[in-house]
């Protein structure tokens, strides 16, 4: 094994500050693992903290990448439950206080003092990475590299839906933002029992919400400049959606999840948005609507995902739209940037 690696590396909060670097091989602690990484998915977070557009801390220089998958290199002496040749993925709570309260609810998602792959330590968009034994997940060998490093976002999709959302069979639900975590919401309401699902954008998503038809979407707004409280008043009763899911990434569209949520209703925000509102949350209080922040995911739902990931019962097939070697890295980021594709997915070692 060489000493060095190439890596994605964002070396400065600078618009832009991404290139291309060598770097030492990690090395690992006696509870870690040293991961061959075969396959890295591109998030939207990659891209923002790579534009300077970021509202987190990051510890610069730092490797980009935190949703991946791969084979065990190395395991430290104190791993018991991994072995080398162990197919993996790994969740993004690099370094968390074990005797944060949060921590020890199973919350260790929400600790605030949690460092995250890619943005808090060295992340997967490389060769070889470090990773803590308790964070690992099995996968099975039929379960391709390229879909489980896309465990992480389905994840975050699945607490935003059916986590911090309580979807029922028969419920309407309206997903704001056809982005990879937005389309993926959409996925799990559909799993989730949602009857009637419409996926809601602008006319710059028109191929997105394409996919979001692929998906089973019932309708999608916004492509054609559609009115979307507008068309929420022919919707059944006329009194909205049962649950309305918040993906975009901006502020503004909070107010539109509240203006289309029926009263008693349910909003669940998982899109970050560092714009002020500069809009009356009275309709909040009005209508007596259940607003829930959404964060990350914890051990269970992993365990849950590569079970719906190695069934065939979560397809990502519409989402998934490009493999590249890990050079291609820029070109990926602006295809994804653009809307040209939703997901792309690089590949460390050809």
């Amino acid at each position: 094994m060489s000493t060095k690696m190439p890596a994605v590396v964002n070396y400065s909060s600078e618009p832009n500050s991404v290139e291309i670097r060598e770097i030492p091989v990690p090395t690992i602690g006696d509870h870690d693992v040293l991961l061959a990484v075969q396959a890295v998915g591109v998030c939207g977070s990659d891209i923002h903290q790579a534009r300077g557009q970021h509202s987190w801390k990051v510890n610069y220089p730092v490797v980009l990448g935190h949703e991946f998958a791969g084979v065990i290199a190395q395991v430290g002496k104190n791993v018991r439950g991994f072995h080398e040749g162990d197919r993996v993925v790994s969740e993004t709570a690099a370094v968390i206080d074990q005797n944060s309260p949060f921590v020890r609810r199973g919350l260790y998602n929400l600790d605030p003092n949690r460092l995250g792959f890619g943005a808090g330590v060295d992340g997967a968009m490389t060769r070889y990475a470090k990773v803590p034994e308790r964070i690992l997940h099995h996968i099975p060998a039929t379960l391709p590299f390229t879909v489980a490093a896309l465990t992480e976002p389905c994840c975050v999709a699945y607490n935003a839906t059916c986590g911090n959302a309580r979807i029922l069979p028969g419920d309407a639900v309206a997903v704001l933002g056809p982005g990879p975590i937005g389309l993926l919401c959409a996925s799990m309401a559909k799993l989730a029992g949602a009857t009637t699902l419409v996926v809601i954008g602008t006319a710059a998503d028109a191929g997105r919400l394409r996919v979001a038809q692929a998906i089973g979407a019932s309708a999608t707004l916004g492509a054609n400049g559609e009115d979307a409280v507008e068309w929420t008043r022919s919707l059944r009763d006329g009194y909205g959606f049962d649950v309305v899911i918040d993906a975009a990434g901006v502020s503004g569209t909070l107010k539109l999840a509240l203006d289309i949520v029926r009263p008693a209703g349910q909003i669940s925000k998982v899109g970050w948005g560092p714009q002020p509102f500069n809009f009356s949350l009275d309709p909040l209080v009005q209508k007596a609507v259940t607003l829930q922040g959404s964060f990350s995911h914890n051990w269970p739902m992993w365990e849950r995902i590569i079970s719906l990931l190695s069934s065939g019962h979560l397809n990502l097939n519409p989402i998934l739209n490009r493999s590249v070697p890990l050079e291609e890295w820029r070109e990926a980021f602006d295809a994804m940037h653009s809307g040209e594709i939703v997901k792309a997915v690089l590949l460390p070692v050809q």
